[in-house]
Parts: C-alpha cells; sequence; structure tokens
C-alpha cells in the first residue's frame, strides 16, 4: 500500500510551446516549469524526469509527447503535471491516449495550475471537454487564419513572409522593394535569359555581386531555381498553384520573366546528340517538296573549308527534282541585299521620326480637345440628373415617369463613359511602335554593312516569312510592315524630300505618287495591319509539294533576286 502511495507521487513535468518565437507565447517555457515545480514542491509530487518540447499539438505524432507516454507505460510514473490541457493535446488522437492511460490505470493522476482534475468519471468528462476546446480553439484559429490570407490575396497583397528582393513593411503590412537586392536579382533574371549562364555558373557570378540570404548566407542553385520562376518578380503572386494580381511593385517585366522561363525549359530537356552548328540550318525549306533544307561541311583539295546547303529529300511519295547545292556565303550575300531593300538611312529615318512626333503632338491636342467634349456632356448629363431628381422630390414628376427618363440618361452616361475609356485606351498608341519600325529599319542599313551574319539572319527572320530555296534563290515574303518599305518606291520630289537621294534600280514597277499621298507617318499607320505572318501567305513556287502527296499551286510566283 505505502509502495503504491509512492508511485502515485511520481510525477513527469511537462512543457510545451507552438514555435521558437518567444513574443508568439503566453507563457514561456521557464514560466510553466518555474510554476509546475512551485505547484509539486506545494503538493510533495517528485519530478522524474522533466519533458520539454517545442512543436504545435495541432496534430499527432510528437516525438518528445511520445516518449513521455512510452516511458509512463513501462511504469516508470504514474502522473503528469502540465500548466494546461492544452499542452498535452490539441488533436483527437493525443486526448484519446490520456484518457485511455486514465481508463487502464496507467496514468493515476493529472496535475494543473489552471485547471481542476479528479481521475472520476466526472473528472475524465471535464477533460474530455477541455481537449474538445482545445482542438476547437486550434481548428477556429486556423479557419480565421485561412480567410485572412484568402481576403490579403483578393486585395493583392503578399500574404507571408516577403521574399527575396522584398521587404515587410509593418506599418502598410504590405511588401515593398529591398533596393539593394531587387538589382541584383533583376540582373539574374537579365543573365539568365540570355541562355549562356547555367545555373552553377549564375549562382557564381550573381553572389560574387553581393547577393545573399534572409539569415545572411549564401544563395544555392535550387534557391536561383526558385525565384527565378517566382511570378512575384513581375507582379503576380502565386499562392497554392493559384495567380492573383498584386499591389507591389514589380522588379522585372513579365516579357522578361517568360525569356527565362523558355531558357529553363530548354535547358531541363534531355540533352540529345549534340547536332554539328550551321548558320542556317532549320532556317529554310526546299520550294518543290517542302522539306528542310539541311547543310553539310566540304574540304577543298587546297584544305580550304566550306559549307553548302541542299534538300533532304526525305519525302518517299514524291522524288524531289531539286539537286542544286547552294554555298552558305551566297545566302548570306541575299540576305544582306534584302535587308539593304528595307533600310533607311540616317538622315531619312530622322525627318521620318521628326514627323512622326510633329503629328504625334497635333493628334495630342485634338484628343485633349475630344476628351474635354466629352467630359463636358458626361457633366450635362450629371447635372440633368440632378435636375430630373429635384422635379420628382417637388412632386413635378411621378415615380414611373421619374424612372423612364433617369434610365436613359444613366444609360446615355454609360456610353459617354466607354467611349472616353475606349479612346483613352487607344489614343496615340500606335506612335511608339511606329517610331521603334523607323528605328529598325535605320539600324537595318548598319547591320547590312557589318560581318555579324548571325545579327543578319536574325533580323532577315525578324522581318520576313515562309523562307524557302528554290534554285539557289531565297525565296520568302516580307511582313508587314516591311513589306511596304520594300516595296514602296518613292517619287525623286518625295526622295529628296526625305533625303534619300537618287532611287535605286527596282525590280518592281514604282507607285506614282500625287498630292493624295498620304504622309510618310500614315504608310506606317495602317489599321489592317498583322503582326507575324502574312494574313494571307501565297506559295511563291509554281508547283510546291508537301507531306502526304498533297500539290498547292499558286497563281503568280514571286521570285527575289
Amino acid at each position: 500500500m505505502e509502495n503504491q502511495n509512492f508511485q502515485s507521487k511520481k510525477f513527469f513535468l511537462y512543457a510545451r510551446k507552438s514555435t521558437d518565437s518567444e513574443d508568439r507565447q503566453v507563457r514561456s517555457i521557464d514560466d510553466q516549469i518555474a510554476e509546475l515545480k512551485e505547484l509539486a514542491a506545494k503538493e510533495n509530487f517528485e519530478i522524474v524526469k522533466t519533458f520539454i518540447e517545442k512543436q504545435t499539438a495541432k496534430e499527432p505524432g510528437r516525438p518528445i509527447f511520445n516518449e513521455m507516454l512510452a516511458s509512463i507505460e513501462s511504469g516508470k510514473a504514474r502522473g503528469i503535471l502540465a500548466w494546461h490541457p492544452d499542452r498535452l493535446a490539441r488533436n483527437s488522437i493525443d486526448g484519446g491516449k490520456i484518457i485511455y492511460f486514465l481508463d487502464t490505470q496507467k496514468i493515476k493522476s493529472l496535475k494543473f495550475p489552471t485547471f481542476w482534475f479528479e481521475n472520476t468519471p466526472q473528472g475524465k468528462f471535464m477533460l474530455q471537454i477541455a481537449f474538445g476546446q482545445s482542438k476547437y480553439y486550434v481548428d477556429n484559429l486556423s479557419e480565421n487564419i485561412k480567410r485572412g490570407i484568402r481576403q490579403k490575396l483578393k486585395n493583392g497583397i503578399w500574404p507571408q513572409m516577403a521574399p527575396l528582393g522584398y521587404l515587410n513593411d509593418k506599418n502598410t503590412r504590405t511588401i515593398i522593394v529591398d533596393k539593394n537586392k531587387a538589382r541584383l536579382i533583376k540582373k539574374a533574371f537579365e543573365i539568365y535569359a540570355t541562355g549562356k549562364y547555367s545555373l552553377r555558373e549564375l549562382r557564381k557570378t550573381i553572389n560574387n555581386l553581393g547577393l545573399i540570404g534572409r539569415k545572411n548566407k549564401e544563395l544555392s542553385i535550387s534557391n536561383y531555381q526558385y525565384f527565378l520562376k517566382n511570378p512575384i518578380y513581375y507582379g503576380v503572386i502565386r499562392y497554392k498553384n493559384e495567380l492573383y494580381e498584386g499591389k507591389h511593385e514589380p522588379i522585372i517585366a513579365k516579357k522578361l520573366f517568360d525569356n527565362v522561363q523558355e531558357v529553363m525549359k530548354q535547358k531541363s530537356k534531355l540533352q540529345t546528340k549534340q547536332l554539328k552548328y550551321f548558320l542556317y540550318r532549320g532556317f529554310f525549306r526546299c520550294c518543290k517538296c517542302g522539306y528542310t533544307i539541311t547543310a553539310d561541311r566540304k574540304i577543298k583539295p587546297s584544305g580550304k573549308e566550306y559549307v553548302y546547303y541542299y534538300c533532304t529529300r526525305k519525302n518517299p511519295e514524291y522524288k524531289c527534282p531539286q539537286n542544286a547545292f547552294m554555298r552558305e556565303e551566297k545566302i548570306s550575300e541575299q540576305i544582306r541585299n534584302e535587308i539593304q531593300k528595307v533600310s533607311l538611312p540616317d538622315n531619312a529615318a530622322e525627318k521620318i521620326i521628326n514627323e512622326l512626333k510633329k503629328e504625334k503632338k497635333q493628334t495630342a491636342a485634338l484628343s485633349n480637345s475630344f476628351a474635354q467634349k466629352i467630359e463636358k456632356e458626361i457633366f450635362g448629363v450629371e447635372a440633368k440628373l440632378e435636375k430630373l431628381m429635384t422635379a420628382y422630390l417637388e412632386n413635378a414628376l411621378t415615380l414611373s415617369e421619374y424612372q423612364e427618363i433617369k434610365n436613359k440618361l444613366i444609360e446615355q452616361k454609360q456610353l459617354l463613359k466607354d467611349r472616353k475609356t475606349f479612346f483613352e485606351q487607344k489614343r496615340n498608341n500606335w506612335f511608339e511602335p511606329a517610331i521603334n519600325f523607323v528605328k529598325s529599319a535605320n539600324y537595318a542599313q548598319i547591320l547590312a554593312k557589318n560581318e555579324n551574319l548571325e545579327n543578319q539572319r536574325d533580323f532577315f527572320k525578324k522581318c520576313g516569312s515562309n523562307f524557302q530555296i528554290l534554285d539557289q534563290k531565297l525565296i520568302f515574303d516580307f511582313k508587314n510592315p516591311w513589306k511596304i518599305l520594300a516595296q514602296a518606291e518613292p517619287s525623286p520630289i518625295l526622295r529628296r524630300k526625305m533625303g534619300l537621294g537618287e532611287a535605286t534600280i527596282s525590280a518592281a514597277k514604282p507607285p506614282k505618287y500625287t498630292k493624295a499621298t498620304p504622309k510618310a507617318s500614315q504608310l506606317l499607320k495602317r489599321p489592317n495591319w498583322r503582326r507575324g505572318w502574312d494574313s494571307n501567305p501565297r506559295v511563291p513556287c509554281e508547283t510546291n509539294r508537301f507531306r502526304g502527296g498533297s500539290v498547292m499551286t499558286a497563281s503568280v510566283p514571286l521570285q527575289l533576286n
């Protein structure tokens, strides 16, 4: 009997808190231990061992708590000292274990400074209620947090610790740009978008520039891979695979982000057998059969090496008659000539840009006048609504008459607002693309003279489409507006005004320019221009066979010299 009483006095002391952050706990570990030791001394309990745990009790699986239960099961103690039942369990499984140990007499007693308990049916019932309240508190807190996060996301606010490159603003509870780190993050995106750096090389380069993580540690390769995929940097919040429009300041443009994703996608592909590099590999198709033009390298007896291009002739249903080989330098020469056709000299580009800017100012003045006119009309409708309300309040109109007139005025106001919004979105939005086009045409004259064949190829791809080879000649279509620039041949008078000098010989018959001829800026403002490929592509060859044996015939063959 005395031995049982002695055993019942042996207790384990259990203290727990959910986080290492002191400011997020009402009672710290030291406070709990101090009050529990005071209770043990008062009740003459022997503390066999102290268990300290820093982990949430929301879910089962706490290692120190399970170790304590295993020790109780082996008979090393018969009671537990804890600050409150919620320190022991906040989930149904751990709470059930405590109740079961009480039922089987493995636990004789539980003692709490803030909660009364006796090992009786009533006491266990009250303990179950305490465990249930603890679980309800955790579940309710979780729902409140989730609701708060959802509301923040709807408002475009980042709901967590600020990512690398941003700082948490405690006053506004939003994130702001960390200017020191944001500069390096933007540089990392720009460098990786070139495709010339691996993640390992990028890490070494940017870390050497001084980019460090939140704990002043160097970033790992996985850190770089993570933030290069994070849309937060172009202004969009991704939370649980769902995107939300953010209100924070972006660090990069979306176009740069998309370029980085494309580079990462290409680098993640399984590396197949490395193909030999050829300048125009995969660029042209055969004009006869539609199959790809391939390349090969030959060495003359003199030791001089040259590259030539020819049809792969892989169509099993059609024997391609085009056997001609085309030297790479001949292709480059023709590309250079075609680029020259769409080039503008400095004085011509400068005059066209000045003319565009002048017209932009004139259009802006007219636009402001038009916008003011719409504003005036909206103000007039609002005044009518005020008068209508006054007339109704003075019983000059019935309710049905008031509602009928009011509805018409509201619809009229909305139409005016829509006109204003549409006008503000559309006005002057063509000037910048037009100026950029003129600058590109001006750059073409420089590009045609230098020896950078890769840049010439890329520019040629930008202004043309449907690239094919027929009898050692390049066949293609100029895209708009390059087509107009390549085909239009101004009159001598207009050429002198534009500073183009003497007219060049053209295979196409030049159009006649009259007084009705639009300005250069009007030529650039074509509402039916389409980006990319021609809206009505033509097959430039007399016959063109594609895979499957179908034959297409063009009514007017186009051959460019």
